[in-house]
């Protein structure tokens, strides 16, 4: 059984609490006694880097290519931003529950405690699928990704060394997982950095070529390019067409509350975390795509070709057209990493969304059995379990039956924000409702409600609407239509499930649970760490 959760046991029957007397933060301790729990095995730096770099895959370095040829630099370049700041805004409601109260799972917990336990019942199984489809989708991306090196070995190879990595890195202890997202994290963001230094540097007429590239690309083709329609109008369709690929491209960006229930000294270390998610989105989104979009023309064939791996990255096409022969190979390498990373990172999301419904009383409870060392091994076998459906992509007919499922995962995605700003307004109306004042708390998002207001209709919009072209003339299809709107019934579906079969009343304000666990969690002492010297003191701060 891990360590702090005898120390918290401790701390209560020391202070009188009998042992099942409530939930703590490890929910039932009679329940916990009996099946383990997880342990608080990530460091500062894991979570730091997690914040920092932790879901970056394929989105960044393949996928917005597409976007690219589709809308034009400016219209990504704005895409990103929006959606980056609708996520930020996400992020700070998501913070302070998280600060709140860290629990493992996090995100169904509170749509339980502070909306309705019908609410967490969709969430949790929302997030749950949406996290085991990315993982099939991230090792799939992984292993076309080597095909750049070597297209003589089966693909099913490499399908079946990704997942036995991933597995092993979650397998044993979450410390495991935490020091592979911390390597992986470092390299992408070392990474990023240096294609902005080398962005600027190309585009100043620094490359082999010594040609100053400027905004050319922005005149001709042209900034924004028109979609569906023309004029105006098409470059609108074209400027909406990028915020579903944006949205996919920021998924996973609350993994770190997810972790939040296993990180060490939560109450300073979730807080930076979240403050950083804007740093991630500035440097590696907004500038990433305004860097791409000055070396890259949008008309550029490569962004759309069939190639393997970094062949259609942008990054890749930029500086093959710089003339700098040596760099792709490595670029396909970091895209590989982050590919592998992105999986290992939903593995373990998913595995902790699955023991959060457990928690719940929403899925089996044998789902809550942990290993000495403080992971949910089944949680984490049933998700890798699904992984066994990108081997659907080694078939041709079969792949288009998975890209028209990984497609659902964007707008499980966004309903998962929803959720979240949903849960967010109430559990600002608990505090309310029972004396809590906000300025008392340890992270006190700002603007609230209106933060939590604007990003809950920004990605309600995008559900909406994010299949508006089957709506315009000669392009409906079945399929499409389908791609673009089965993830709602399927929200609500399981939201009709729990609510018809437990009929379960909506939380009112001054009843909702924000009480149990937080005593647990305020009883624990974390000793400070105090930097020696100059170098530990920006160690210190970065981590």
């Amino acid at each position: 059984m891990p360590a702090d959760y005898k120390d918290v046991k401790n701390i209560i029957e020391a202070n009188g609490n009998a042992a099942g007397e409530a939930a703590d933060l490890y929910g039932d301790l009679a329940t916990a006694e009996e099946y383990g729990y997880v342990e608080r095995g990530l460091k500062s730096r894991h979570i730091q880097f997690i914040a920092l770099g932790g879901t970056i895959g394929t989105g960044l370095f393949l996928g917005i290519g597409s976007a690219f040829a589709t809308a034009g630099p400016l219209s990504v370049l704005l895409g990103y931003t929006f959606t980056g700041l609708a996520v930020f805004a996400m992020m700070q409601c998501l913070g302070e529950m998280a600060t709140w109260l860290p629990l493992p799972g996090a995100i169904p917990q509170y749509c339980s405690r502070y909306v309705d336990p019908a609410m967490g019942f969709a969430v949790g199984w929302n997030n749950w699928y949406q996290s085991a489809i990315t993982l099939c989708a991230e090792i799939a991306a992984a292993s076309v990704v080597v095909e750049f090196w070597n297209d003589q070995i089966s693909i099913a190879a490499w399908i079946s060394v990704i997942i036995v990595l991933v597995i092993c890195l979650n397998i044993f202890a979450v410390s495991i997982y935490g020091e592979a997202e911390f390597i992986f994290a470092s390299i992408k963001i070392i990474t990023i950095i240096g294609l902005l230094l080398l962005a600027l540097i190309l585009d100043l007429g620094g490359g082999p070529s010594k040609d100053r590239i400027g905004f050319r690309y922005w005149k001709n083709p042209g900034a924004m390019k028109a979609y569906i329609s023309t004029g105006d109008a098409g470059r609108f369709l074209g400027l909406f067409s990028t915020l579903v690929n944006a949205a996919f491209s920021y998924g996973g960006v609350e993994m770190v509350a997810v972790a939040a229930g296993e990180a060490t000294n939560p109450r300073k270390n979730i807080p930076k975390a979240v403050k950083r998610v804007f740093w991630r989105i500035l440097f590696f989104y907004v500038l990433g795509s305004l860097a791409i979009g000055v070396l890259v023309p949008s008309n550029d064939k490569k962004l759309l070709s069939k190639e393997a791996g970094a062949a259609r990255s942008p990054w890749v096409i930029a500086i093959y057209r710089a003339g700098i022969p040596a760099l792709p190979s490595i670029i396909n390498a970091v895209i590989l990493t982050s590919a592998a990373s992105s999986a290992n990172a939903f593995l373990y999301t998913g595995s902790r969304y699955l023991f959060g419904v457990a928690q719940n009383g929403q899925a089996p409870k044998f789902l809550l059995k942990c290993s000495k060392a403080g992971v949910p091994y089944y949680c984490v076998g049933i998700t890798a379990a699904v992984s066994l459906l990108t081997y659907m992509s080694v078939s041709t007919g079969a792949n288009d039956v998975f890209i028209w499922f990984q497609a659902l995962t964007t707008i499980a995605q966004l309903f998962t924000w929803c959720s979240i700003c949903i849960a967010y307004l109430r559990f600002r109306s608990a505090l309310i409702a029972q004396g809590v004042d906000r300025n008392t708390l340890v992270f006190k998002s700002r603007f609230q409600p209106y933060t939590a207001w604007f990003a809950l209709l920004y990605f309600a919009m995008i559900i909406l609407f994010n299949g508006f072209a089957v709506f315009t003339k000669g392009n409906w299809a079945v399929q499409d239509f389908i791609t673009a709107y089965i993830g709602i019934p399927i929200y609500f579906f399981l939201y009709a499930v729990w609510k018809i079969w437990k009929r379960p009343g909506f939380v009112k304000a001054a009843e909702a649970d924000i009480w149990s666990g937080k005593a647990a969690l305020d009883a624990q002492i974390w000793p400070e760490q105090i930097p020696r010297n100059f170098l530990e003191k920006i160690w210190f701060w970065i981590c």
